[in-house]
This record gives structure tokens, C-alpha cells and sequence, in this order.
């Protein structure tokens, strides 16, 4: 586990570096995507989804949230990826609400800079945006 100071604008440069952004989310989504058909699965999206435990806890404390609640939750989630419709969120798809989700995430954290302990998972979206930060810095510093 680490500690990063992290705020909005560091997270905003990480989406605003296409060739870091993109290569980020195309590793997450290949991840995702468990039977390599190029395209998430409600199954493949919602088992992404359970894997961060999101809408199981608060603040780190299991909560119980009735079975058909959590479906119709996981649903939602499902047709907002799903733009087109068509039954499987494609590469592409994925991207554009990811970046939507990490632009929020800046938006929330704003201009005051905050500490925060992640996991040493590289697949981490908030790790990325500040090793991304503190590389520049050891460029700028060098």
C-alpha cells in the first residue's frame, strides 16, 4: 500500500495524456474481458464491478443490500456503458465512460489536494494519474 497526495488536476493531466489514458483502460478492459471476445459481457462488467465492492460497503464496513437492489444497480451501470445498445460494452464504449467516471472523480477532488492510501494494484486508475504525476516531476526536476 501507498500514500499519494493526489487532487483534481493531477488526475485531469493523467486522462489529458491520450497515449497514457488509452493504454490504461485498453490494459483494464482487456482484463475485464475474460473470454477475449473483444467486447464486456453484462457478466464480465458486473463481475468487474463486484471485484471493487463498491455497493457492498460503506466507508470499508460491509452493508447488506438486498439481491435484486444490487441487480437492478449493476443494470444501470450496464446501460450506461452499453450507448449503443447492443447488448456488450466494445472497447471504445468502455473508454468513453471511464474517461467520464475519472473527469468526475477530478471534478470531486477539485483543487485541494488530499492524501490518500491506495493498493499497490497497477491496475489502479487514481496510482497511475500520480506515478504519471511524480514521473513528470523527476523529468521537470532532472
Amino acid at each position: 500500500m501507498g500514500v499519494v497526495v493526489i487532487d483534481g488536476s493531477t488526475v485531469r493531466s493523467f486522462v489529458e495524456d491520450e497515449e497514457q489514458f488509452k493504454k490504461t483502460i485498453d490494459e483494464r478492459f482487456a482484463a475485464l474481458d475474460l473470454n477475449n471476445d473483444g467486447v464486456l459481457s453484462r457478466s464480465e462488467l458486473r463481475k468487474a464491478f463486484e471485484s471493487m465492492r463498491l455497493l457492498e460497503s460503506h466507508f470499508g464496513v460491509d452493508v447488506v443490500t438486498p439481491q435484486d437492489e444490487l441487480t437492478s444497480l449493476y443494470e444501470s451501470i450496464f446501460e450506461k456503458f452499453d450507448t449503443d445498445q447492443s447488448g456488450s460494452v466494445d472497447r471504445e464504449e468502455f473508454r468513453s465512460e471511464m474517461k467520464k467516471i475519472v473527469l468526475a472523480i477530478a471534478d470531486g477532488l477539485g483543487s485541494c489536494p488530499i492524501t490518500m492510501a491506495l493498493d499497490d494494484d497497477e491496475n489502479n486508475l487514481l496510482k497511475k494519474a500520480a506515478d504519471l504525476e511524480a514521473s513528470k516531476l523527476e523529468k521537470k526536476a532532472s
